[in-house]
């Protein structure tokens, strides 16, 4: 049997969860009889069926699970949550073999899946595409085992390395027309990348500067809670982050009443500043973040070593003087171009 076949499709199941499963894992499952799919599934929202269940329950013969492999990209649960245990659904129909891409960071599962499953006669095998699969999963990993956010940085850049016009230095109309560095194709995919994200961040200057909604609309799907950094609270109420359309959190050094969809967080901006925040976002279950500027917000994130992921575009436009883009180095995992745009994707080392 090619179980490297079948755990490959598990994770293109899995992905179709995407922002819409956190913080529970992205996870997809297919059954195996006789070297062919009988059922697959995967874990569609927050609080509904896991993979496995969704992949059983479109077995139509379910005589055909005793000589069933079940294939999985991560270790069935065993304990009761928003729904019943994993383990528990496949030991009632005794599938004969379990594959799995890898064991459940988290504390509560761990092993104990596997357990329970050996414990009952079943086979497991641990480890089938197994880097694939944590990649796949790579928030919730973090997550779990860091006890922090996943952070994403992402911005633009000119080919003569600006992030943004000068402001001071030009008509509205003019600057609205050289701050897009990228295009309407670039926008969408970026606004698909916010609906697959627990949060985004922003600075003060970028927040007055630009005033962005910080939302989704260009593409079909939840928005992210917004984040903004305003030591002194000299942000304008009226800017349309504070629309309270979308839960949007004020890290602050001020003292300030909360109200509908608008969080004020005392924190003081020391040389701590970026993991104490990551910490205040790890116990509002907030799994990811996207940070999407300005250059001192970002660099605070690539100076504190406090970043797993950056996406830099990079145009062919020219700006000529502005704000210099930060600068960032790591493992290149993806180059590609849209649009006469170049996209490069990077992990930290």
């Amino acid at each position: 049997m090619n179980n490297e076949f079948f755990m490959q499709r598990c994770i293109e199941l899995a992905k179709n969860g995407a922002g819409n499963v956190s913080p529970n894992p992205l996870v997809g499952c297919v059954i195996v009889n006789d070297g062919k799919i009988i059922g697959e599934g995967w874990h569609q929202k927050f609080g509904m069926e896991h993979a496995e269940v969704n992949a059983i329950n479109s077995v139509k013969d379910k005589s055909q699970l005793h000589n069933a492999t079940l294939f999985v990209n991560l270790e069935p649960c065993s304990h009761q949550g928003k729904t019943p245990p994993c383990t528990d659904l496949i030991l009632q129909h005794k599938i004969k073999k379990v594959v799995l891409g890898m064991i459940d960071p988290h504390e509560k599962v761990s092993g104990n899946g596997i357990k329970q499953l050996n414990e009952f006669g079943i086979e497991t095998s641990v480890g089938i595409l197994e880097d694939k699969c944590r990649f796949l999963n790579r928030r919730f990993i973090k997550f779990y085992s860091k006890k922090k956010p996943y952070v994403l940085l992402k911005w633009a850049q000119s080919l003569d390395g600006f992030i943004s016009p000068n402001k001071n230095k030009l008509s509205d109309e003019e600057f609205e027309k050289q701050r897009h560095i990228t295009g309407k194709t670039i926008q969408k995919l970026v606004h698909k990348w916010r609906t697959e994200e627990d949060a985004i961040m922003i600075g003060t200057n970028t927040a007055l500067i630009d005033n962005p909604t910080l939302n989704a609309r260009e593409w079909k799907g939840k928005n992210p809670t917004r984040i903004v950094l305003d030591r002194d609270l000299r942000l304008p109420i009226n800017l349309k982050l504070f629309d309270h359309s979308i839960p949007t959190i004020v890290f602050t050094e001020k003292e300030k009443d909360s109200s509908v969809n608008l969080e004020f967080i005392q924190v003081i901006f020391d040389d701590s500043l970026i993991s104490n925040i990551l910490d205040q976002l790890y116990h509002r279950n907030i799994q990811s973040l996207i940070v999407e500027g300005g250059t001192q917000l970002l660099e605070s994130f690539i100076k504190s070593n406090l970043w797993d992921e950056a996406i830099v575009f990079n145009s062919p436009k020219i700006i000529a003087d502005g704000v210099k883009a930060p600068h960032i180095s790591g493992k290149i995992i993806l180059q590609d171009e849209i649009d006469g745009v170049k996209m490069m994707q990077y992990l930290r080392n």
